[in-house]
């Protein structure tokens, strides 16, 4: 087991190819992307995506600590300009080296 960060942004689906390329190029390889959510946030606003032209999208990374700085640099601006929410956590990554299917 080792730490990790985990990273959660939350954004129109319209920006999502400018936030992937954030993540590239900051040297986030693996992503997964979720589509079509919706939820009500901190301030008490709900969304309704059938109210919505554009849909919203979930996108969880992970990277090494290291890669946090350039990751918050490159994804930041993008949020303040088109809006949406990131969180970033320390979780544990566990590898396994065996498959289960081998056993």
């Amino acid at each position: 087991m080792h730490l990790v960060k985990k990273i959660e942004i939350i954004a129109n689906s319209f920006e999502l190819g400018k936030i992937l390329d954030g993540l590239d190029k900051s040297g986030v390889n693996g992503h997964i992307v979720i589509r079509n959510v919706a939820g009500k946030g901190l301030g008490g606003t709900r969304e309704d995506l059938d109210m919505t032209m554009l849909d919203n999208v979930y996108i969880i990374a992970f990277c090494m600590p290291e890669q946090i700085k350039p990751v918050v640099e490159k994804i930041k601006p993008l949020l303040n300009k088109f809006g949406g929410t990131c969180y970033i956590s320390d979780v544990m990554e566990v590898r396994s080296v065996r498959c289960v299917a081998s056993m």
